[in-house]
């Protein structure tokens, strides 16, 4: 809460909207960042043989949560390309395939960026899944190389899919120009839990659950939802937008 109303008193105070951005080419995949306990220093990275790995199932569910969070706020949403397919982090990249000066200025001791800089999945049945040559001597290789469970991340095994995390964000880009939530004013509202943060902008009321226990839904018509929710009450790791 204290991040969005530093953000927003700053950047509003010189006339500019505020900027939000949960993931990008030089940090580990927020898919990937949300499952780990703690996360690694800013630039180490992950590798085979980091000492921490994450819990893929609750740091998509997070990152899920998070981006319903953020493409909520007023002012500026930018996403990182593959994470709308929900990718994670790359971890067991060989040393051989490595592209980052930071794995070399370091001798192999931090992994750096290159598992965030992986091509995305595009097509599930072609070379190097849609993203690259097709033909002649380059064909079926990319620059870093893609593992074979991307297969169903790719663009064409979610499209259309309910539930997948392509069609959530398609869902959730519609639903922010529909209510136009990048213009609107944001109330925070009471909580009904130290974990969960709550607040309107126009007619849309948002509630994040970053706890384990459900939380109660306002009345209305769920809109979107990052996950699963009940008939009344919010998961943990959940965010919804909430209509009136």
């Amino acid at each position: 809460k204290k991040v969005v109303d530093d953000s927003l008193a700053a950047f509003g105070g010189v006339g500019a909207p505020s900027t939000w951005v949960l993931s990008n080419h030089d940090v580990i995949r927020h898919a990937t960042r949300l499952g780990l306990t703690p996360p690694p220093a800013q630039g180490q990275g992950l590798g085979p043989d980091s000492p921490i790995h994450p819990d893929d199932a609750v740091g998509l569910r997070r990152a899920r949560a998070a981006t319903a969070f953020m493409l909520a706020l007023p002012g500026s949403a930018y996403l990182y390309q593959g994470e709308e397919l929900g990718l994670p982090e790359v971890i067991d990249l060989p040393d051989s395939a490595r592209q980052d000066p930071t794995f070399f200025r370091t001798g192999g001791k931090s992994y750096g960026r290159d598992g965030c800089r992986v091509p995305l999945p595009w097509e599930s049945a072609s070379p190097v899944a849609g993203f690259g040559p097709s033909g002649g001597a380059q064909a079926g290789a990319s620059w870093l190389p893609q593992p074979e469970t991307w297969a169903s991340y790719a663009r064409d095994a979610q499209r259309g899919i309910p539930g997948s995390t392509l069609e959530f964000y398609r869902e959730a880009l519609a639903e922010r120009r529909t209510h136009h939530l990048a213009s609107n004013e944001l109330v925070w509202q009471p909580s009904p839990d130290p974990a969960a943060l709550v607040f309107r902008s126009g007619a849309v009321t948002v509630v994040a659950n970053t706890g384990a226990t459900p939380v109660p839904l306002p009345d209305g018509r769920v809109v979107l939802a990052s996950g699963p929710v009940g008939a009344d009450l919010l998961p943990g790791d959940t965010t919804a937008w909430i209509v009136a």
